[in-house]
């Protein structure tokens, strides 16, 4: 059976999936996760690029579109449905790749050595070298590449790596101006936090809305699509 093409996830797609892999591993005793521990998850202050502050039905609209695309699953379990995360088996990919993946979601492009201490709490690798093949294999992965190596900054000993479930990364500022573009060039880090702030907003705003739309396709008992 051949593998579905992969979707490309909102930035709330992707921080319910990376919190469902992160926790799975780090709380294994309250995996699956109720919906108040995912909001929880997803709204953290710490290890977590950019900070969101999701409500529950964000985070619903998100776990629906997920389930949707089979990369979570719903349990009902004591008194609250539970969810858990399928991207090891819908990927195919093993997993040490899906917790590189998992913190590139929650934390943004990082280096092959931030990367290793980054997973730390979820897998031990051996050396940054462990954590380069991992990478390049979901770098090169004959169903479609996973992540990606940025280009080095200037002054940086490392180049940083993204993931790819979102897209291709947006191309980052890198380099002395060249004659064509001489000032005005540099992004302030600054402009950058706000614009994400702001892109991480609007993403909220649709999900919201796609999950009030929804539930009045329910209620009509018509489809989002007719």
């Amino acid at each position: 059976m051949s593998t579905p093409s992969l979707p490309v996830l909102s930035l709330l797609e992707t921080r319910v999936l990376g919190v469902l892999a992160e926790k799975q591993r780090t709380v294994p005793d309250s995996y699956p996760l109720t919906l108040n521990s995912l909001v929880s998850g997803c709204n953290q202050k710490t290890s977590r690029n950019p900070v969101l502050e999701l409500t529950e039905s964000q985070v619903q609209a998100a776990i629906d579109s997920l389930k949707g695309y089979s990369l979570v699953a719903e349990t009902s379990g004591g008194r609250a449905f539970r969810y858990e995360h399928n991207a090891d088996r819908v990927l195919r990919i093993p997993s040490q790749s899906v917790i590189l993946l998992t913190v590139l979601m929650l934390r943004g492009p990082q280096t092959a050595g931030e990367l290793r201490i980054a997973c730390d709490r979820m897998h031990n690798f051996a050396d940054i070298s462990s954590v380069e093949g991992f990478l390049d294999e979901l770098a090169q992965r004959p169903a479609g590449a996973l992540v990606v190596k940025l280009a080095r900054l200037p002054g940086a000993r490392e180049s940083r790596w993204a993931h790819l479930l979102s897209g291709a990364p947006a191309e980052e500022v890198a380099g002395p101006a060249s004659e064509a573009s001489p000032a005005g060039h540099d992004v302030s880090l600054g402009e950058v936090a706000a614009l994400k702030a702001n892109v991480a907003r609007l993403e909220a705003e649709v999900a919201s809305l796609r999950a009030l739309l929804g539930r009045v396709c329910s209620e009509l008992g018509i489809s989002e699509g007719g």
